[in-house]
C-alpha cells in the first residue's frame, strides 16, 4: 500500500473516530450511566444544597477550584498553539528530524504542514472549548450568588432555580470534556509524524480508552453507585419528587 493512500487512511480514521465517538458518547448518555449523566445527577443535588444556604463561601471556593483547573489548560493550550505555529517556520528543519529516525514514513514538506496545519486546529478547537467552559462557570458564580435562600429547600420556583444552576454547569462541564478530549485526539496527529500506521493504531487506542474511562471505569461505578445514595436520601426530604 503506497504512503499517500496510508496518509489518506489514517487522515479519514481520525476524523471519523473523533466525529463518531463524539455521536456516540452524547446518544448513548442519554440511555446508559456514563461519567457525564452519573455527574449531572449530582449537579442538581449540589444545587439543591446551594439554596438552602445561607453561606455559600464553599460553593464558591469549590466553582473557583473548578475554574483555575480549566484557566490553567486554556493558558498550556496557548503556548502548546505557539510552538505549533512556531514549527511552521522550520517545516525543513522538522522534516530533516523525522527522516533521520529509523522507520519513519518519508513525507515532503507540503504533508508535514497540513499536519502541523491539523495539530493547530486541534489546539484552537480546544482552546475556545475551555474559555467558553471558563466563561460558563463565571455565569454559574452569579447565579450562585444572586440565588435567593429557601432552608426548607421545597420552594418549586427555587428547586427549578438550582435546576437551571445545575443546567449551566453541566454545559460547562461538557465544553472542559470536549477541550480535553481535543487534547487526547491529538496523539494521533503527533503519531501522524512518524508514520501514518501509527496514527490509525493510537487513534483506535486513544478512542477505546475514552470509552472506558466514561462508561465503564471504577470511577463511573464508585460515582453511580453513591447517586443511588442520593436518590434515597432525596425521596426523604423530597417526597414529591
Amino acid at each position: 500500500m503506497s504512503l499517500y493512500i496510508l496518509n489518506c487512511v489514517a487522515l479519514f480514521c481520525f476524523v471519523t473516530f473523533w466525529a463518531g465517538y463524539t455521536i456516540f458518547a452524547r446518544k448513548k448518555a442519554k440511555t446508559t450511566d456514563c461519567l457525564a449523566r452519573s455527574l449531572n445527577y449530582h449537579r442538581i443535588y449540589w444545587m439543591y444544597g446551594v439554596i438552602k444556604k445561607t453561606n455559600r463561601v464553599g460553593e464558591a471556593a469549590l466553582i473557583s477550584n473548578l475554574e483555575r483547573n480549566i484557566a490553567f489548560f486554556a493558558s498550556t493550550t496557548l503556548l502548546v498553539l505557539a510552538g505549533v505555529l512556531t514549527l511552521f517556520s522550520r517545516t525543513e528543519q522538522l522534516q530533516e528530524v523525522f527522516h533521520a529516525i529509523p522507520y519513519a514514513a518519508l513525507s515532503d514538506i507540503a504533508m508535514y504542514q497540513l499536519k502541523l496545519s491539523i495539530l493547530a486546529l486541534i489546539f484552537i478547537v480546544s482552546f475556545f472549548k475551555f474559555t467558553w467552559s471558563m466563561r460558563q462557570y463565571g455565569f454559574l458564580n452569579v447565579m450562585v450568588g444572586a440565588a435567593p435562600i429557601d432552608e426548607s429547600g421545597l420552594n418549586e420556583d427555587l428547586r427549578s432555580y438550582a435546576r437551571q444552576m445545575a443546567k449551566v454547569h453541566d454545559q460547562a462541564a461538557h465544553s472542559y470534556n470536549y477541550g480535553l478530549r481535543a487534547y487526547y485526539f491529538s496523539i494521533p496527529v503527533m503519531c501522524w509524524f512518524y508514520h501514518p500506521l501509527l496514527s490509525i493504531f493510537a487513534t483506535i487506542f486513544v478512542v477505546h480508552t475514552l470509552y472506558n474511562r466514561e462508561f465503564k471505569s471504577k470511577a463511573l461505578i464508585a460515582i453511580t453507585q453513591a447517586k443511588m445514595h442520593l436518590e434515597d436520601n432525596k425521596s426523604k426530604n423530597f417526597p414529591d419528587e
